[in-house]
């Protein structure tokens, strides 16, 4: 069999969960041929990760306004897309044009038009794209699947979703480019998209309409100066103001932020280490949606970044009965420790309770591996020798979309302070 190829895009954080797999654990099926990014420092560093980590030989290296000449002359079979999510829609649209598969990290894109642009894409070329939803593959989150599609509760009618991160994770997404709802849609699409994609996959429906509300009512410097806040700085590197700040990031301390993020500043200006407390940032911290799904379930969803642990508790309410389901996980810095400690499990519980029978805890198997065990298992449906799914867990281009137009039709709806129609977002193709 012959190794499928590719080449990868945006050399950051998240790039080496897909990198240092192709690496190791997928050499016989698959290729890793060039790197693509703005930044040849960081491009550089990822070469060196792969050498000294992974004991790869070094691959080509291409900036990104030389995109179509590394597909010209590397002819790869797929492009995995890992840059900021703005610029996801780009390459994904292009690598489609140039005859290429994608796979692309989560969210897909961050608004509609874009998301447009990419669906339009795949019927014009023909061509496939898979969104890396690696918490559909987490044991604990199969096995709700399975509990709701054997018809353990009856039909689903509703379910209440609270999603909490804590001040080490959630304060991470207001120290980088995530801050700036242009790059990443805000949480309600970057972060959120795991969540909505997960109720369409549970409940085997899409959403319909959605109702929203969202603020800054914790982050920045103005709710930091209500609370009687005095000392700020912008970044915290080097500075002694942010030396005792418990959401301060030091890239100095830290040898592997320093060499990707700290030492390729001078390229493009980048800085990994802002002040979750600086002015500039205009995504929320505090969200609740309501969404009715075309089979009539009703979502009920809270997000909030800046809570004491780290998890998230989920019911679905059925004719027949309830389902709870309690998850702790282990908190985490985006590149500032290993890969299989991010999102990785540390309490669960799912619970039964029949309408008119005594309650019972459903036994999981437990799943090795970041994100409750489900990174292994996508990694090797992408780059391994992918084994029959029942429960279809391979996300396509969508599902993707249908994930993320929740959250842009909740950024709509707190803009607006309307409810929005899925519908009149964008259109499906047949």
């Amino acid at each position: 069999m012959s190794k499928k190829r590719y080449v990868l895009v945006g050399s950051g954080g998240r790039a080496e969960f897909f990198y240092g797999a192709l690496a190791t654990d997928f050499r016989e099926t698959s290729e890793l041929l060039a790197f693509c990014d703005i930044n040849q420092t960081r491009m550089n560093y990822a070469n060196s990760i792969l050498v000294n980590k992974y004991k790869h030989e070094l691959v080509k290296t291409y900036k990104s306004n030389e995109f179509d000449r590394m597909i010209e002359t590397e002819k790869p079979d797929a492009v995995i897309v890992t840059s900021m999510d703005r610029t996801h829609h780009t390459y994904i649209i292009r690598a489609l044009e140039l005859g290429c598969d994608v796979v692309t990290e989560k969210p897909m894109t961050v608004d509609e038009k874009k998301c447009q642009e990419i669906l339009d894409a795949v019927e014009r070329t023909g061509r496939n794209v898979r969104v890396t939803f690696n918490y559909r593959y987490a044991p604990h989150h199969t096995k709700a699947r399975e509990l709701i599609a054997n018809g353990t509760i009856g039909k689903v009618t509703s379910v209440h979703f609270e999603w909490l991160l804590n001040t080490q994770h959630g304060a991470d997404y207001f120290r980088r480019w995530h801050r700036n709802k242009q790059n990443s849609g805000g949480l309600l699409v970057h972060k959120s998209t795991h969540h909505f994609d997960l109720v369409n996959f549970w409940i085997g429906s899409q959403p319909e309409s959605v109702f929203a509300f969202g603020d800054l009512l914790f982050y920045g410097r103005e709710n930091a100066e209500q609370r009687g806040e005095t000392q700020f700085y912008e970044r915290a590197t080097g500075n002694p103001i942010a030396e005792n700040d418990p959401f301060a990031l030091h890239l100095d301390k830290n040898e592997h932020l320093k060499a990707m993020y700290l030492d390729a500043e001078h390229e493009d200006g980048y800085r990994r280490d802002q002040s979750v407390f600086g002015d500039g940032i205009n995504i929320e911290d505090t969200m609740g949606v309501l969404v009715r799904y075309k089979n009539n379930a009703i979502l009920t969803y809270s997000l909030n970044a800046y809570l004491p642990w780290e998890g998230y508790r989920i019911a679905f309410n059925g004719t027949k009965g309830r389902i709870e389901m309690n998850i702790v996980e282990q908190s985490y810095v985006n590149s500032g420790g290993e890969k299989s400690q991010e999102g990785a499990l540390k309490e669960k519980t799912i619970k039964v309770f029949p309408m008119f029978a005594a309650p019972y805890e459903a036994e999981v198997e437990e799943g090795k591996g970041g994100h409750g065990g489900g990174d292994p298992v996508l990694l090797n449906d992408l780059f391994g020798t992918p084994v029959k799914d029942e429960w279809n867990r391979a996300a396509n281009h969508v599902d993707g979309a249908r994930s993320i137009l929740t959250g842009i039709a909740a950024n709509r709806s707190i803009q607006t302070g309307q409810a929005v129609q899925i519908e009149d977002l964008v259109s499906f193709h047949k």
